[in-house]
């Protein structure tokens, strides 16, 4: 009898514990096969549409899946609207600029209606930024899915988004802390080639940058004259500022290339260049357009994983909890 109780507070304690303790979600690419096949079709034309209309939602799509998963995993904490009792990631000051929610709104409303409470906000996100990729040329892949939303989202936490003055060093540890090597960090900074700053980004580089140099040394002198007429002091133009390569609309190894010629827009990017562990990796990706593809592609899957748990939900609208 002694035994039979013990076991039995055993299993209660075991099955306490699996309804507690949180789990990582196990991904795969047929999530949806059967609840809502349509769902990639749907994803897919709702932001090449939204991108029709506006060139800049391939970038800002896929700046709003990094920002995601970088803070508290890929759970769509992103997308929550901040209330009078919190304030929430979006008006977070690093992500102040991340733009394009609409078209994640839009895609859920139309999956609502033709699998209800089915597809996740932070699967939208992730298949998205597989879509705006291929659409402007670059790599596709099989987009890990299965993911639930998050409940939380705080601005606070945005602190610990890599900002664009850290160093070599510190872009690395930040990447590793979320399980994320040199190669990914590379790859993923390749990401910049559908981007735009504005300058109060990287003016710190162009006047007075230390007591030795007015002018950030790693950059090409021409470039930063450039960009010193672009961005005067004072700056009366608040949307001025600089493509983060030249060839804004397609994804390609421009970014590389440029960043090989002192031309990096921010002192993050210039500094994948200083460190023995990323610059033979960004010389490599500037000589080879489909290497760094293959590399993007499949950083773009590992950086999907990052914190991804099943004890969420399928919010019904993404901006709100349910």
């Amino acid at each position: 009898m002694a035994a039979f109780a013990s076991n039995l507070l055993s299993f209660a304690i075991s099955f306490l514990l699996i309804l507690i303790w949180p789990s990582k979600a196990v991904l795969n690419d047929h999530y949806y096969d059967q609840a809502c096949p349509q769902a990639g079709k749907i994803i897919f034309e709702t932001v090449r549409n939204a991108s029709m209309h506006d060139p800049k939602v391939p970038a800002r799509v896929l700046r709003m899946f990094f920002h995601d998963c970088f803070i508290r995993g890929c759970d769509a904490s992103i997308l929550l609207d901040s209330t009078p009792g919190n304030q929430a990631e979006k008006d977070g000051p690093p992500n102040v600029s991340v733009r394009s929610f609409y078209a994640i709104d839009d895609a859920k409303a139309k999956l609502e209606m033709a699998c209800p409470h089915t597809v996740s906000c932070a699967d939208i996100i992730a298949i998205a930024a597989r879509d705006v990729v291929a659409m402007s040329g670059g790599p596709s892949w099989n987009v890990l899915t299965g993911r639930k939303d998050g409940r939380v989202s705080k601005a606070n936490d945005t602190i610990n988004l890599p900002a664009p003055t850290l160093n070599a060093v510190q872009l690395i540890q930040s990447f590793a802390k979320r399980g994320l090597g040199v190669k990914d960090l590379v790859a993923l900074s390749g990401g910049h080639t559908l981007g735009f700053s504005h300058c109060s980004s990287f003016e710190a580089r162009l006047q007075n940058f230390s007591s030795v140099h007015d002018i950030d040394p790693s950059m090409n002198t021409q470039f930063a004259r450039d960009l010193r007429r672009k961005c005067p002091k004072p700056n009366k133009d608040h949307s001025a500022g600089e493509f983060l390569d030249s060839t804004s609309s397609a994804f390609d190894n421009d970014y590389y290339k440029r960043v090989v010629e002192g031309k990096g827009v921010f002192g993050s990017d210039q500094a994948l260049l200083d460190d023995h562990r990323s610059r033979w990796i960004v010389e490599s990706f500037a000589r080879d357009q489909s290497l760094f593809f293959r590399e993007f592609a499949a950083s773009m899957v590992k950086l999907g994983n990052v914190g991804v748990i099943e004890n969420g939900e399928v919010r019904l609208k993404c901006r709100v909890v349910n």
